[in-house]
């Protein structure tokens, strides 16, 4: 699972990217302005943000893919992430459906799926089965022999 959580990660870094890149392009040639801000200093904007969550990605996919070549749950600080990464997906869900449409909440859901399965799949690995055989008894206790006077 955390593989695909790994890959799907990346080619959504990629796509996250591609249309940061493409909005600056835009913006940079179109000389569009919001509110008096200076054109150029917007296009590199949405392409220093593009960067950075494509970054932001590329670093959770990593921390899944270590996950699935160790076969144990991230450290503190990749569940961190991963955590932080979940919750960036659920409220970006929660913004496409009125932006983008239900294709995008969609697909929003599947990555939160993909990366909460993964840190609970991990986790329940670790501490084993929940409901799984009891420890064995230990061992009677031995009576000290009884002395005689």
């Amino acid at each position: 699972m955390a593989w695909v959580a790994a890959i799907v990660l990346i080619a959504e870094g990629l796509g996250i990217v591609f249309l940061n890149w493409f909005l600056g392009l835009v913006v940079d040639r179109q000389d569009m302005s919001l509110a008096g801000l200076d054109p150029r200093a917007m296009s590199v904007g949405a392409w220093v943000a593009g960067g950075l969550f494509g970054l932001y990605l590329a670093v959770c996919a990593v921390v899944l893919a270590r996950s699935a070549v160790r076969d144990r749950a991230p450290g503190g600080f990749g569940r961190i992430l991963l955590i932080s990464a979940a919750v960036v997906h659920g409220l970006l869900g929660a913004f496409a459906i009125g932006l983008v449409g239900w294709l995008a909440f969609v697909f929003m859901m599947v990555v939160l799926a993909l990366i909460v399965l993964t840190l609970v799949a991990y986790d329940r690995h670790e501490n084993g089965p929940a409901d799984g055989p009891a420890a064995p008894p230990a061992p009677p206790a031995t009576s000290p022999e009884p002395t005689t006077p």
